[in-house]
């Protein structure tokens, strides 16, 4: 099996915002990094980017400002497909810091969740194990984010988890394909915007389609 290390990803780290002049035209994969798992309380710190090409753009944020005009007109811009990992979260995220709703959206846990009924493994991880041969290292996953200054594992880390995702979105759609789910998918992405919005209005935990 072969080590996330041996790809060698490029990584740009920005601050505050994208560069300008930044073109995504697969669709941009992204992540979020935070202090915790709870939006109102635990900040955003960076956001990760790539378009499916060995680099890796990470904007880190410092808590003052979350101003970043370019990352924002990219995250509605409905042209680029936005490709995630547990989109639910961070696009939850992303609202809340950036006051922007991220469209058009994929999700390769939703995916993987529709298609690999055979498994209750769909994290990351598992996911590029099984599916591409790639072995992820999640020992920085539990990090301070928030540290003025990140060390080059939490870089290496950070760029690991969009690194992959536009390989696996290709994966996971051969299979809904196959299994007649597409369609399925497709709405359920669709719904995120608002799974997020109820996130964010306390209805986390609370499954409203129940008796």
């Amino acid at each position: 099996m072969a080590s996330a290390a041996q790809t060698s990803p490029v990584i740009k780290l920005h601050h505050g915002d994208l560069p300008a002049g930044l073109k995504f035209p697969r669709g941009v994969a992204i992540d979020t990094e935070t202090l915790g798992l709870n939006p109102h309380r635990d900040r955003l710190c960076l956001a990760q980017l790539s378009g499916g090409d060995n680099f890796v753009h990470l904007v880190k944020f410092d808590g003052d400002t979350y101003n970043a005009p370019r990352l924002k007109a990219l995250l509605k811009d409905p042209k680029t497909e936005k490709i995630f990992h547990f989109a639910r979260f961070d696009i939850a995220v992303l609202e809340k810091y950036l006051d922007v709703e991220t469209a058009p959206i994929y999700c390769t846990k939703i995916a993987s969740k529709l298609v690999r009924t055979y498994t209750d493994r769909h994290g990351l991880k598992d996911l590029c194990a099984e599916l591409l041969g790639i072995e992820l290292s999640k020992q920085q996953q539990s990090s301070d984010w928030g540290a003025k200054e990140l060390s080059q594992s939490q870089l290496a880390y950070a760029a690991s988890d969009v690194l992959h995702l536009h390989k696996l979105k290709a994966k996971l759609d051969e299979m809904l394909d196959r299994e007649g789910r597409t369609e399925y998918a497709q709405a359920a992405f669709a719904f995120l915007a608002t799974r997020a919005k109820l996130d964010l209005a306390g209805f986390a935990e609370q499954d409203i389609f129940s008796h």
